[in-house]
């Protein structure tokens, strides 16, 4: 099924970016584990927004695999507060150094993952938007009768 109304994931396009999502889930995910178990005191701030990007990941995933105008809205929601991370953490990471010790999944724009968490939140917009212009309108309830008309009135009999 390519791009229709049901889940943004089930296109050729949807899945690779439901596994890429997936996969930085994953990633984001373990990575802030580690980091959080082992070397919390060296840089708080960067693997608690690197736990963060993994719980993005996940809701993005959950999102475009539901489908539907409620998984459209997650997903949506969650790729928009992607987009949004990956802006704010990359230029904080470049013009603030101070405040990144260590890296996060959207340092410098997630440079350490070859840019993909700059371009990822960009194409599941777009897929959002391709597969939302190919669904079909939302059914809406029948319209209601109108009541009923009152007879006109009546003349009095001529006298």
């Amino acid at each position: 099924m390519r791009g229709g109304g049901g889940s943004p994931g089930r296109s050729g396009a949807g899945r690779v970016l439901v596994a890429v999502y997936g996969t930085f889930a994953l990633a984001a995910g373990a990575r802030a584990a580690v980091q959080l178990a082992t070397r919390f005191d060296e840089a708080p701030v960067a693997y608690l927004l690197s736990a963060f990007a993994a719980v993005v990941y996940i809701v993005a995933t959950v999102g475009l695999v539901r489908g539907g105008p409620g998984g459209r809205r997650l997903a949506l929601v969650a790729i928009s507060v992607e987009l949004v991370g990956v802006l704010a953490v990359g230029t904080l990471s470049l013009t603030d150094r101070a405040a990144f010790p260590d890296e996060t999944v959207w340092s410098a724009f997630g440079r350490g993952y070859y840019f993909v968490p700059l371009v990822l939140p960009v194409l599941g917009l777009l897929l959002l938007r391709r597969t939302g212009q190919n669904s079909p309108p939302p059914k809406s309830p029948p319209p209601k009768s109108p009541p009923p008309k009152s007879p006109p009135p009546t003349s009095p009999p001529p006298s």
